[in-house]
């Protein structure tokens, strides 16, 4: 299977920080137009699927269950999780085959949070195939259900999956595909 696509600007482009924001920025806007073409650095084909603004959940969230998490450092499944607990969130790494990523207890699924830690996940950020998505968003619901969080799910860029979508929309879990929280982090 292959990895989602990466977070970061393709190293064949020259970076410009005016033009990446203003990019990143045309898909993230809430104007309901497909994202324009030089976006490419932060979507494949379209902007990112939302119910509720990128923006506004990483401002007002800050304790980050990361499914798929890896222990790879050269692997975005590590670095974004990296960069964002360097920016001051809480990282709780989901990953059946770690003990411990970035320094935190791994746990090998969602439904494995100590009911404790579970109470105070506020986003479920996925880095599984885009098949895959439906099933971790049953997880989030069943956590929604039982402790009234996470209060986002999110799907990295170049992930996304309309069964996902219409499962959450469903249970009223707000939703975040095709979007990588270091790209609109940094938009903050």
């Amino acid at each position: 299977m292959s990895s989602p696509s990466h977070c970061s600007i393709p190293s064949s482009r020259a970076y410009d920080p005016r033009a990446s924001a203003r990019s990143a920025r045309s898909i993230f806007l809430a104007t309901g137009q497909e994202a324009r073409s030089e976006a490419s650095a932060t979507s494949q084909t379209h902007g990112p699927s939302t119910t509720s603004s990128p923006r506004e959940i990483l401002k007002k969230y800050d304790v980050i269950a990361v499914v798929g998490a890896s222990k790879n450092p050269e692997k975005e499944a590590y670095t974004v999780p990296a960069y964002m607990k360097e920016h001051g969130y809480t990282i709780v790494p989901v990953n059946p085959t770690a003990d411990e990523i970035l320094g935190e207890k791994a746990y090998k699924s969602l439904m494995d949070l100590p009911p404790e830690l579970a109470k105070k996940v506020d986003i479920v950020d996925v880095f599984r195939p885009s098949e895959e998505l439906p099933q971790v968003a049953q997880q989030v619901i069943e956590m929604r259900m039982k402790y009234g969080r996470p209060f986002a799910f999110w799907a990295q860029l170049g992930l996304e999956n309309e069964e996902a979508k219409k499962m959450l929309s469903k249970n009223k879990v707000p939703y975040v595909m095709n979007a990588c929280l270091r790209v609109v982090h940094k938009l903050l």
